[in-house]
């Protein structure tokens, strides 16, 4: 219930902080963090009812209702896990679906534009394939056409970090991608966020295969 309502209140404050297009709406839906936190709020709420009364009142129905979908749940995460490894193509072309559009509505969801910012501070990388991918986004998109004093810049998220910086530079990434790859490099983490997300895998797969069993055995 406490996901659910962060979940709400989240989806509330910004249904009223911003007017957003019906296309922004329907676009964003689906890769909504917020959306997301009240799914997963309201299969699990759904789940732990039917098991707690279920067992609370003796009721065989609840149970086998909480049973069966506590099944298909873990037989979905397993599903999921496998096609993952043997089909790492196609998935990694789902989560670079996923992260266009997150760099497309970057400036049209706070809570899309704070994702993207932690993902590219935690695995030092910029876009998807790499720091061009920017030019997606409406704001720092990179054709002379554009008006956006924003115009082949990066967010402030690519740039490495200034050692005794107290005031982060917001605009340390603007026209930076106007620039070849190893110029780039003096000032921001230049690679894309899937090669970093690969090896971060790759270097860390006890860590993962961990997290894997510890979701795997209380189901």
């Amino acid at each position: 219930m406490l996901i659910v309502a962060i979940g709400v209140y989240a989806k509330v404050q910004k249904a009223t902080g911003a007017v957003s297009l019906p296309d922004t709406v329907r676009d964003t839906f689906l890769i909504d963090p917020a959306v997301i936190l009240i799914v997963v709020g309201v299969v699990m709420f759904f789940i732990t009812f039917c098991g707690c009364i279920g067992a609370l009142r003796e009721n065989i129905r609840l149970l086998k209702t909480f049973s069966f979908t506590l099944t298909f749940v873990f037989l979905t995460q397993l599903a999921i896990s496998i096609m993952g490894f043997f089909y790492s193509d196609q998935t990694r072309d789902a989560l670079g679906k996923f992260v266009k559009k997150a760099i497309v509505h970057y400036r049209d969801d706070l809570d899309l534009q704070n994702l993207m910012d932690y993902i590219q501070k935690e695995f030092k990388c910029c876009g998807w394939n790499n720091y061009t991918d920017w030019s997606w986004n409406l704001y720092f998109n990179c054709t002379h056409e554009n008006p956006s004093t924003e115009r082949c810049a990066v967010p402030y998220s690519c740039c490495t970090p200034v050692p005794g910086e107290t005031v982060v530079n917001t605009m340390c990434g603007f026209g930076v991608q106007t620039q070849k790859y190893l110029e780039a490099n003096k000032l921001i983490f230049p690679a894309g966020c899937a090669d970093k997300a690969v090896l971060w895998i790759e270097s860390h797969l006890l860590l993962v295969g961990a997290l894997a069993l510890g979701l795997a055995l209380p189901q």
